[in-house]
């Protein structure tokens, strides 16, 4: 009894600092795991803060608004279809290039261009940057430029599209070089930026075919449950 009463109360002691060194870790790994999703909640929250390149969403809608809204009001604004079909022309090309080479970079983080390799063949490269929770928020685009991006990127080509058709049927020839100028230019952003975001073609045709089966499944199962 006397030799076995020291054994068991350094075994208790033992079980005492055991127990206290798991609370200790526990308590670390606590820590740790709510410092990651603090880290994780405040990226989220700068993705959905204010816009953080005001300039930038400027003149990304500047340009193609502007160009739309001579266009319809050209007749109203002045006599001289030459004065108009050249401001349109500019506007255009400024809102291309602005697009092309700063718009897509800081709003959304993707870019494409053209490059001539030593052989003289011209490949065509699309860029985009991979977002992650270790990047500094800053370096993050938020989900408001997001919207102003793609909103004013889709719309706008989408409208000069419209202003095609309508010339053709009312027999305007005399804008219709403008308006196919608009559809190119705008055009080929629009299909640049989706490729930087889609990727390849063979992933633009797996995403529409994915897409169509899925609305004709939908069809298919609607019209069995109304039968």
């Amino acid at each position: 009894m006397p030799v076995t009463a020291p054994i068991a109360m350094r075994l208790g002691v033992y079980v005492d600092y055991t127990r206290s060194m798991l609370a200790f870790y526990a308590d670390s790994n606590d820590d740790e795991v709510s410092l990651f999703d603090a880290e994780e909640d405040s990226a989220r929250n700068s993705r959905k803060s204010k816009i953080k390149h005001p300039i930038a969403s400027f003149f990304h809608l500047f340009f193609r608004v502007s160009a739309t809204l001579i266009y319809l009001l050209c007749e109203r604004l002045s006599n001289s279809f030459i004065a108009c079909m050249v401001t349109i022309i500019l506007l255009l090309s400024c809102d291309f290039w602005t697009v092309k080479n700063i718009t897509g970079r800081l709003l959304v983080g993707l870019r494409w261009w053209n490059q001539v390799d030593d052989d003289g063949n011209s490949h065509w490269v699309f860029e985009s940057r991979k977002g992650s929770v270790k990047q500094l928020p800053s370096s993050l685009p938020s989900d408001s430029e997001e919207r102003i991006f793609w909103l004013g990127l889709i719309i706008c080509p989408v409208l000069w599209i419209i202003f095609t058709f309508t010339a053709l049927l009312s027999f305007n020839i005399k804008w219709l070089a403008v308006v196919i100028m608009g559809v190119v230019l705008q055009g080929a952003n629009l299909y640049g930026y989706v490729r930087c975001k889609v990727g390849t073609r063979t992933n633009l045709k797996n995403m529409a075919t994915s897409y169509l089966g899925k609305r004709f499944f939908k069809q298919a199962v609607s019209k069995q449950e109304g039968s």
